[in-house]
């Protein structure tokens, strides 16, 4: 299917940001499961462009000037499998690199027993999918309960979060048995209603040398719903805009997303 993607991110300050250094990992990646068609990144400045160790492209904005606002706009199409493949290693790290431990995934000995409930027999489609149901039970999606700075383990004892967390916590019970697996981020397209930014996972399948895409939140393996951006051992090498700022106070963020499946969808989203 075809995804017309807008999303907006913008800062405002009550005081004056003397200098700022924004991380954007915000243009779709591209692979078996999507092309790229139309992408428009715009930002103030002249933001510099690399690749990433995870194969992510990566925007380096640098602000120097005096600044109460930061407007970060990217909009464009993707087209996508209905039906998603298995992805092959491709450019960036080898999957092994992926059972390291992260800041955000570090598992505890409650999480270990749920790793052990689900895939102590193996790595299969079954097992991976218990481990969807048995994380959703886990951690309630409840929005406002957490924020990029929670951990697995935080949220599993809360009992509450949201995509990010779900996430986590899957990703921390792979790495407790020894998986490989790694962190998503990308949009979700929702029939048309109001969608956000969305987190999954890949899991390596060393029998078949591919990465599996399992939407955790959802219970299901990745389909063409999905547009992923970055990938990475957890939200830290993988969210969309991060950075940080000297000066500032009163910081304000607002972020709008828009995913549909026509144009004129996206445009009448954008005026309601």
């Amino acid at each position: 299917m075809r995804l017309h993607i807008r999303h907006l991110t913008t800062y405002r300050y009550d005081d004056p940001v003397a200098y700022s250094i924004q991380q954007l990992r915000l243009t779709p990646r591209q692979d078996l499961n999507q092309q790229t068609l139309r992408w428009h990144l715009q930002t103030p400045g002249h933001p510099r462009s690399q690749v990433d160790a995870h194969g992510n492209t990566v925007h380096t904005l640098v602000m120097t000037q005096s600044h109460q606002e930061i407007s970060l706009l990217v909009e464009g199409e993707v087209e996508t499998r209905d039906e998603a493949t298995l992805l092959p290693r491709g450019s960036g790290l080898s999957p092994l690199a992926y059972l390291a431990p992260s800041p955000l995934t570090t598992p505890n000995e409650r999480i270990e027993q749920l790793a052990a409930d689900h895939l102590a027999r193996g790595i299969s489609r079954d097992a991976l999918s218990g481990l969807m149901t048995g994380v959703n039970e886990a951690i309630r999606y409840q929005p406002g309960v957490t924020d990029v700075t929670h951990t697995a383990a935080e949220a599993f004892d809360l009992g509450q979060g949201v995509c990010q967390d779900q996430a986590h916590l899957f990703l921390a019970c792979c790495r407790a048995c020894s998986v490989p697996a790694r962190y998503v981020s990308g949009y979700l397209y929702t029939d048309g209603n109001h969608a956000a930014s969305h987190a999954w996972v890949d899991v390596w399948l060393r029998d078949e040398e591919a990465w599996l895409s399992c939407d955790v939140t959802h219970a299901t393996f990745a389909d063409g719903r999905l547009c992923r951006l970055a990938v990475g051992r957890d939200y830290l090498d993988a969210g969309p805009v991060r950075g940080m700022r000297n000066g500032g106070s009163g910081e304000k963020l607002s972020v709008n997303v828009l995913v549909t499946d026509t144009p004129e969808a996206l445009r009448a989203m954008q005026q309601q």
